[in-house]
């Protein structure tokens, strides 16, 4: 069975996943290498993604960025063809039905697609298949890097330390010129009975600001290196401004290589611009060691790090107040704006992230799972290695985390990353015509709250000072004080 009458190589499977993209994509190159004509699908099965099936915003984005990738192949020669899973039983019937010798992907790290992935590697060896799979998404494997004693890092600087000794990018490889169609086999289902896409339109402010794609991806790393790698290590907090890369969605979705990106760092190095080139590079670092993490302790998706706070004292949810928060109705308004961006963008500033995220769980003291689910729906950077320990870190119950008595003052935090109150008055409008000091505290002058801003909620959900000292009573508790 052949492809074209001229062409009599065989054929092999080239699975994408989150690998979206040609350049740097070892899955590809070995089946164009290794004589196969390629054959692209792409399996939809979120089932298999065990507890934390892709939420909508992750959903809404790999829409975009698989008709992306279709466009890309359809100009090299090639196609994309989905198909609804589970995935072993469609792996093995489009083997059985295209003749396909072999069958390619690049690996992905979650617990539950490392599991169900080395069972179909098994089982299709154990057919007589090629069954190959390839780092495409890591500068270092999780298994990769040790400590002196042979344990898995749980503290970031050494973590680091290791990796910049060990430090060897990977060269890239543009994508190839043209791809051998294969013309034969199952069509496949179309994109759009995949049923990705929000029903009622939720996701459509998000691509006012966001190009899923590799294309998309490659012109966010031309943006941030022309624009805010200057100044990186500072601007970087402030969430007023275009401080940050934004590739955070094109990394999790592989629409870009890390190692393409830490390359296009390493060649703007000059003698003033090191301190922002290392701290770019400290961020994808980070990366790299929640997966680090993710992989050595699988469990802490559901449960704490820190064992001891298994029997920490939480409050109680209401579910008014989750909603607010949610909502972005807390009444204090640095929190509001974030949790009024992710909903508009699906994204939010770093810095804010880790004010949100203290409030929730230390002003109000619900359980990190709770904001962890709500990002998890929302975010289009939705990563469950970065997702988790973000949120354990913030909580105090992770790895290399803030100590829990570390209570973020969301007032304090505004005073000091969005002075001006611009970032406020962009995502909480009805505060913009309130003056300087009430935009960031407009529970104080409770008139002027009523007269200008009557929609807004008269006060915090929980009173700040309160809010900090039930966090640290909660805290004397845990350890016996």
């Amino acid at each position: 069975m052949s492809g074209t009458a001229a062409d009599t190589s065989p054929p092999a499977l080239v699975w994408f996943r989150n690998d979206l993209r040609l350049a740097d994509n070892p899955a590809l190159m070995a089946a164009i290498e290794g004589g196969y004509v390629p054959i692209p699908i792409h399996i939809h099965a979120p089932d298999e993604a065990g507890d934390w099936r892709p939420g909508a915003a992750s959903d809404a984005w790999r829409h975009r960025s698989l008709a992306a990738l279709d466009t890309a192949l359809r100009k090299h020669g090639s196609r994309l063809r989905h198909f609804v899973g589970p995935s072993l039983p469609t792996l093995q019937s489009l083997v059985a039905a295209t003749g396909a010798e072999a069958v390619f992907w690049n690996r992905r790290y979650e617990p539950a697609y490392e599991r169900r992935d080395t069972r179909i590697k098994q089982q299709l060896r154990g057919q007589g298949l090629r069954a190959e799979s390839f780092n495409a998404a890591l500068l270092f494997e999780p298994w990769m890097l040790r400590t002196k004693q042979g344990d898995p890092f749980k503290v970031f600087t050494p973590f680091w330390r290791a990796a910049l000794a060990a430090w060897r990018l990977a060269p890239g490889v543009d994508a190839p010129k043209a791809i051998p169609p294969w013309r034969e086999g199952p069509e496949g289902v179309p994109l759009a009975a995949l049923k990705l896409q929000p029903s009622r339109g939720w996701d459509r402010g998000f691509w006012e600001a966001w190009e899923p794609g590799e294309a998309g991806a490659h012109e966010a790393l031309e943006t941030f290196l022309e624009g805010a790698l200057r100044g990186y290590g500072e601007q970087r907090d402030f969430p007023d401004r275009a401080g940050t890369s934004r590739l955070s969605p094109h990394l999790h979705f592989g629409e870009i290589a890390p190692w393409r990106v830490a390359a296009a760092l390493e060649a703007q190095r000059g003698g003033a611009n090191g301190q922002d080139i290392d701290a770019a590079l400290r961020e994808l670092g980070w990366r790299e060691f929640a997966h680090h993490l993710l992989h050595h302790f699988p469990h802490t998706t559901e449960q704490n790090f820190n064992s001891r706070f298994d029997g920490f004292d939480w409050a109680r949810v209401s579910p008014a107040t989750l909603e607010a928060w949610q909502q972005g109705r807390t009444g204090v308004p640095i929190v509001d704006a974030g949790m009024r961006e992710l909903w508009s963008t699906g994204w939010m500033h770093n810095r804010v992230r880790m004010v949100v995220a203290s409030y929730l769980t230390k002003h109000l003291g619900y359980h990190w799972r709770h904001g962890a689910r709500w990002f998890w729906d929302t975010l289009v950077d939705a990563d469950l290695a970065n997702n988790t320990m973000g949120w354990q870190w913030v909580a105090g119950t992770g790895a290399d985390a803030a100590p829990y008595f570390r209570v973020f003052n969301p007032l304090t935090q505004a005073e000091k990353f969005d002075g001006q109150g611009r970032y406020i008055a962009r995502w909480v409008p009805e505060l913009a015509n309130l003056p300087l000091p009430l935009r960031l505290a407009p529970w104080r002058e409770p008139g002027e709250l009523r007269r200008l801003a009557p929609a807004y909620p008269p006060h915090p959900v929980v009173d700040l000072a309160a809010g900090r000292e039930a966090a640290l009573q909660r805290y004397r508790q845990l350890r016996g004080d």
